[in-house]
């Protein structure tokens, strides 16, 4: 296996590091398909009883990989299609990896990074994290449509619409994370929420979240997400003037600039 995931143990807690920090975790074809094989050695590890999900460096993910998604050539919603089932799939495998999981995040939290955050039972942020689903200001939107299902309907739509993000603070008024602490303290307070759920029997842990899965699988939250990855592929693939651009000065210019130009076209809003 590829260090662009890590798996390390402590006793009944396994951690899961995403592991680009030079590229703020940003999350490649090789991350996506490395982090799933983690998911599945966690969930196969009956020693294993709490999983935390966390990133290396100043960042917990700055989301998927644009630089990747330009490169691949993908245009049409038939070419994003199969694309977009994978993330969805990696995401929703953590989302029903049948132990607890912690997201431990620190920095950015952005795009696919804020689904899988959203993915985890809890999450445990640093004063410093940021979150957000900024895709539609570049011509996307998101894959996992976990965020109705985690702040509400109202909250959603003006996050996803605008393209905003939130800090540490509102995200735990809103009920998107467990607990703030300070950046040096992260690491300890996710184990220590660990460690505390660890001594209840692997079984007990086991049904008591497939208890709560099902409850949201009852809220329709499987049919949601399954129905917005077409409409995803159709977002990702409308070719509207504005991606075009994007594209075009990323691809003469570097991703860097390209986020530069889409900024400006924001620059006259107001943040959240």
């Amino acid at each position: 296996m590829s260090d662009v995931v890590l798996y390390e143990t402590n006793g009944p807690v396994a951690t899961i590091t995403l592991n680009r920090p030079e590229k703020l975790n940003a999350i490649n074809a090789e991350m996506l398909e490395e982090f799933d094989n983690r998911i599945t050695q966690a969930a196969a590890d009956d020693s294993i009883k709490v999983v935390l999900i966390a990133g290396s460096g100043r960042s917990f993910s700055a989301g998927f990989d644009m630089t990747d998604e330009i490169g691949s050539g993908t245009d049409t919603p038939l070419q994003w299609l199969p694309v977009l089932r994978r993330d969805s799939e990696v995401t929703m495998h953590l989302w029903s990896l049948p132990k607890p999981t912690i997201a431990v995040v620190q920095g950015h939290c952005l795009g696919g990074a804020c689904e899988i955050a959203m993915a985890c039972d809890m999450v445990v942020a640093a004063d410093d994290a940021q979150f957000g689903e900024p895709e539609i200001q570049y011509g996307s939107g998101p894959v996992t449509l976990l965020m109705p299902f985690v702040l509400g309907q109202k909250k959603t739509n003006e996050l996803l619409f605008t393209g905003d993000t939130i800090d540490a603070r509102q995200a735990l008024l809103l009920g998107l994370v467990n607990k703030t602490v300070p950046r040096e303290d992260i690491g300890s307070a996710a184990l220590e929420l660990a460690l505390r759920i660890a001594p209840t029997p692997l079984p007990i842990l086991q049904l008591t979240k497939q208890a709560l899965n099902r409850a949201y699988e009852a809220m329709g939250l499987q049919t949601a997400i399954k129905a917005n990855i077409d409409i995803s592929a159709m977002i990702n693939g409308a070719n509207t003037p504005e991606q075009q651009e994007f594209d075009a000065v990323a691809s003469e210019n570097g991703l860097k600039a390209a986020l530069a130009w889409r900024d400006e076209r924001y620059s006259s809003t107001s943040k959240t």
